[in-house]
């Protein structure tokens, strides 16, 4: 079942770097396996994930040859699995609307919330 497990909305543009350290702090003792794509190279996070026994799968920005030799030894099939939060994205904005209706920002989170809350039941049924 592809569920929604925590969502984490920002007011502001932020980079999925200066995000996944919150996200890695509430959900520690349910992540074993941190899958992430290059937005989320950062030692910081694999430093954290780590910290808190959780393997980090995330693919490296590619300016070296080491880093390219890194990323020919990630597990294919594991860091594939990546592609089912993509799906849900996909899904939950085909279902729901690509943007939000509400103009305050409480209303935004709720609207979202609410969105992923009738995704996980719908899912469930």
């Amino acid at each position: 079942m592809n569920a929604v497990l925590d969502l984490h909305v920002t007011t502001t543009r932020k980079h999925d770097s200066q995000i996944a350290p919150s996200l890695i702090k509430r959900n520690a003792e349910t992540i074993d396996i941190l899958l992430g794509d290059k937005g989320y190279d950062d030692q910081k996070i694999r430093r954290l994930a780590r910290q808190h026994e959780i393997r980090p799968l995330i693919k490296h920005r590619e300016f070296t040859p080491l880093h390219k030799a890194w990323n020919a030894r990630l597990d294919a099939d594991l860091y594939g699995q990546r592609s089912q939060s993509e799906t849900i994205n996909s899904t939950l904005k085909r279902k729901y609307g690509a943007f939000v209706r509400s103009r305050r920002w409480w209303k935004q989170f709720r609207e979202l919330a609410l969105a992923c809350i009738v995704h996980n039941l719908d899912q469930a049924i």
